[in-house]
């Protein structure tokens, strides 16, 4: 069983994304940063649907996938010194986009595995709870790009 505050959330600190290496299969790219001030992430995956029923059917829709959608959304400690936090706020205010990579381990581990892709950052709200620290809530969804997103695994 994978736990997880085993898993990591990365954001390319420096350069252009580019396709993984390996096509999908490699070392993960020098200039990951993790995002230590994640807290719960959710990765979520889904697939749009055209209905596909006519009268053959028995009387059961039936559908087929269409295209696939991703969120990430995450809750951040608040902390603006933190370059990550700097990194997904600047994105959002200077509507540009960010590679992050959400995998299920270490970048640095073989058989890590998760999305990596150009993501727009369309939510970095501010929490103030009179009790508690300071958060950011972060809503990320795959960028118009040149290079499309990928399900990635860490290989040697």
């Amino acid at each position: 069983m994978i736990l997880g505050l085993n898993a990591k959330l990365y954001y390319l600190s420096s350069g252009t994304r580019a396709a993984w290496p390996g096509d999908g299969v490699g070392a993960a790219p020098e200039n990951l940063t993790e995002i230590t001030k994640a807290r719960d992430v959710n990765l979520r995956l889904e697939k749009g649907e055209a209905t596909a029923t006519d009268r053959s059917a028995g009387g059961w829709e039936k559908v087929a996938a269409t295209l696939k959608t991703a969120v990430i959304e995450t809750d951040l400690t608040y902390e603006t010194a933190n370059a990550a936090v700097a990194a997904l706020r600047d994105a959002f205010l200077n509507n540009t986009t960010i590679a992050i990579a959400a995998l299920d381990g270490n970048k640095d581990t073989v058989g890590s595995e998760g999305l990596w892709a150009d993501f727009e950052v369309l939510q970095f709200s501010r929490n103030e709870p009179l009790t508690d620290g300071l958060t950011v809530h972060v809503v990320l969804k795959p960028a118009y790009t040149s290079v499309n997103p990928e399900w990635v695994t860490v290989a040697t």
